[in-house]
């Protein structure tokens, strides 16, 4: 059973690894931050009180929101396709009235995926503005009124 819960000071060193992780296995992803430091942003981002977890015998995925805007959204390997992803966007969804956030156009699976879920791509750059240097997309979605 997967249960969502906010991430306390204890799990940064698990967000960080499901973020090293996809980084590591992720051909087009620059490395341009240590592992150590992955951890680093991981334990800042739930300091601030952005993360919710999603956890069955262990962590396995993650959803980082500030505000409106989504900073990170990653799910294990092992989790993949199980809907884990799905689970934590669709909580978020709940919690406010809109959201934006960032995917690089060369993460097509991530495209599909928030599509899916009613994101309307808004912006498209040519990477000068993120630390990678690579093109990305900005995604909005909007609460239609009931």
């Amino acid at each position: 059973m997967t249960r969502l819960r906010p991430a306390q000071p204890l799990d940064a060193g698990r967000v960080g690894a499901i973020l090293s992780a996809w980084i590591d296995e992720t051909p087009w992803m620059p490395r341009i931050h240590t592992r150590a430091e992955d951890i680093g942003f991981a334990s800042m981002m739930v300091d601030r009180g952005w993360v919710t977890v999603s956890e069955s015998e262990t962590i396995n995925g993650f959803l980082a929101r500030d505000g409106d805007d989504i900073q990170a959204l990653y799910v294990d390997a092992s989790a993949r396709g199980q809907g884990v992803g799905s689970r934590l966007l669709s909580d978020a969804m709940r919690r406010v009235d809109q959201l934006t956030l960032w995917t690089f156009q060369a993460n097509i699976r991530a495209q599909a995926f928030y599509e899916r879920h009613g994101f309307t791509p808004v912006e498209r750059t040519d990477g000068a503005g993120n630390d990678e240097g690579l093109p990305d997309i900005r995604y909005h979605w909007q609460r239609t009124p009931s």
